[in-house]
């Protein structure tokens, strides 16, 4: 679809005042870059799909219970007392039972608290932005600890050591930070070298990560309200987000807002709106208004990532279910694997399916809304509450783990049930 089709049809639905489409460019797209939007145009797909009128997948709601049953076994086996962590990156961190966080608090312990903590946004923000799938040849190898990680954790544990060591700080003095004159110097090179890619241990997208990291770079010295005007770093959203806090308070969403909003101009290639980038949003025909399906995966992981590093400086973190599962390929995996999406045509799992598919757009859509599914089924059988169980808690616990473990019963070396072709930005 071009980008002036899908504007040209916003622009004659915004002219309807009786649609519940926002009737200025500049509303559609901060409805595009909310967690509303994204639950309201996936319900579409979902409602489409349940009827029995999509193309390619068909939902067989019986599986439900099995699926929850399922997470549960899951959960229990990690987190037998049920006290389960954020889904975020920092969980990634630990992988191998290696203390690297602790360690990472000794080498911040000279900062002060926000210091800290926009040193570990920095780390987090290059992390998550490099966290796209790996592909199923690559690993990491830590010589630190002579061992080796793949996928999520591989890239997490490579990205943890090339921050540590300075890679993408422009002062050796002050190692542990990423900054905007750094990120725009980094070299495609520099990048492939820290992640250990060589013939023999190739990378997906590593080009695609090269260029999102000086993209980023270009956009923090664009924005110095949210990134600072003096040595401009990711980290400096911490300022920014504080100035949203209210009664010690922050709203989830919030930290999505400014994410999408500081960061929407990294992502290349993508459909635009009144000079916006809209980043990770799809074009489905049967999505009524606009055709536009928002996702917003990596800056909802991103967004999840963030808020342990604010809870250290003593916020409470309000309304955390506001935000979305996560429409990747575990958790859809998961999905498919138990039978709660089935695919209607073979071509689904024998073809490499383009992110900007229906068949993709589709498996997404249907995933976040079964995640809030699956999410309610399995607090009303552990009987436990929204705030005592939230999503990002049923992610972790979970059902990320459980698209993985099924996937990896199910198919040599654990790959998700339908191959993607990604340039390294979505997944």
């Amino acid at each position: 679809m071009e980008i002036e089709t899908a504007k040209d049809a916003i622009e004659v639905q915004a002219s309807d005042c009786n649609s519940r489409t926002p009737r200025s460019e500049t509303e559609v797209v901060a409805y595009l870059r909310s967690p509303i939007a994204i639950r309201e145009r996936c319900e579409q797909i979902f409602t489409m799909a349940v009827a029995g009128k999509s193309d390619h997948f068909a939902c067989d709601l019986d599986q439900l219970e099995r699926v929850a049953d399922y997470v549960i076994e899951v959960i229990r086996e990690q987190y037998p007392d049920l006290q389960i962590p954020f889904h975020s990156r920092w969980r990634h961190f630990e992988v191998g039972g290696v203390p690297r966080l602790a360690k990472l608090d000794e080498k911040l312990a000279q900062m002060t608290p926000i210091e800290k903590a926009a040193a570990k946004f920095d780390l987090a923000i290059i992390s998550v932005l490099l966290d796209a799938g790996a592909g199923d040849r690559w690993h990491f190898y830590e010589e630190e600890t002579q061992l080796s990680f793949r996928r999520s954790e591989g890239l997490a544990v490579a990205s943890y050591q090339m921050f540590c060591q300075g890679l993408f700080a422009s002062d050796r003095h002050q190692p542990l930070q990423a900054n905007a004159l750094r990120l725009q110097q980094l070299t495609e090179q520099e990048l492939a070298d820290g992640f250990g890619v060589t013939a023999d241990n190739p990378l997906v997208g590593i080009a695609g990560r090269s260029q999102l990291l000086q993209k980023l770079g270009q956009v923090l010295l664009a924005s110095p309200q949210k990134f600072g005007e003096q040595n401009p770093r990711p980290g400096n959203l911490v300022n920014y987000l504080l100035t949203k806090v209210k009664n010690n308070q922050l709203a989830a969403a919030t930290v999505l807002n400014a994410v999408l909003q500081g960061l929407s101009d990294i992502w290349p290639g993508r459909l635009e709106i009144a000079g916006s980038n809209l980043g990770d949003v799809w074009f489905h025909p049967a999505v009524t208004d606009d055709g536009l399906i928002p996702f917003h995966k990596l800056s909802q992981w991103l967004s999840y990532s963030l808020l342990e590093p604010l809870q250290e400086l003593g916020i409470q973190i309000i309304n955390l279910d506001a935000l979305t599962g996560l429409p990747e390929y575990r958790n859809g995996g998961l999905c498919l694997d138990l039978g709660l999406i089935k695919g209607k045509h073979s071509d689904i799992f024998t073809e490499p399916q383009s992110v900007a598919s229906e068949v993709i757009v589709e498996w997404r859509a249907l995933t976040v809304i079964l995640l809030d599914r699956i999410a309610a089924t399995v607090r009303a059988k552990l009987g436990m509450s929204n705030e005592e169980l939230p999503l990002v808690k049923i992610l972790q616990g979970g059902t990320w783990t459980a698209g993985r473990k099924i996937a990896a019963q199910l198919r040599t070396g654990g790959i998700p049930p339908i191959q993607i072709e990604s340039d390294g930005t979505v997944f």
